[in-house]
């Protein structure tokens, strides 16, 4: 028994669109890293990137459990002494850039490193519920109807 390793000829890499509206967070990413990575098919190799294009709309409207959208805190550092900045999940949900909630969450998911990075660019994060990847004709994926708990009722 050999084992086998796909090469990057090989991989067909399609397009699926997720609505996001309703959906926890981190269940989301969790499943968009998944696919992401190719490690839903058959094929995975681990140093090829034979994932999916993601496309998530509506990342605007997606929700957290718990107290995690009042108390979760994302931060970064400027690069100056004492430059540590902190946000909250509301108020990034409710700022300019919604979409980088779901973006944030899904790469650090994801395995550090060359291979990373080049699979995050296919990932397409839209705060609305329009996208621009008509043409690719992406198939939708339900992930509400996965699991009961990826979808969170008012």
């Amino acid at each position: 028994m050999k084992t086998f390793s796909a090469k990057p000829a090989e991989v067909e890499k399609k397009w699926v669109v997720i609505d996001a509206e309703g959906l926890v967070v981190g269940r989301l990413a969790a499943l968009v890293a998944m696919r992401l990575r190719g490690k839903h098919l058959p094929i995975f190799t681990p140093h090829v990137d034979c994932g999916d294009n993601v496309i998530v709309v509506n990342a605007e409207k997606v929700v957290f459990t718990g107290r995690k959208y009042t108390d979760k805190k994302y931060y970064w550092h400027t690069g100056h002494p004492g430059g540590i900045k902190e946000r909250t999940a509301r108020a990034i949900l409710e700022g300019r850039f919604p979409e980088r909630v779901v973006v944030k969450a899904v790469e650090r998911m994801m395995p550090g490193g060359p291979l990373t990075r080049r699979q995050m660019k296919n990932l397409k994060v839209y705060a609305g519920p329009e996208h621009p990847h008509e043409a690719q004709q992406p198939v939708a994926l339900d992930v509400g109807a996965l699991n009961g708990k990826n979808k969170r009722s008012a």
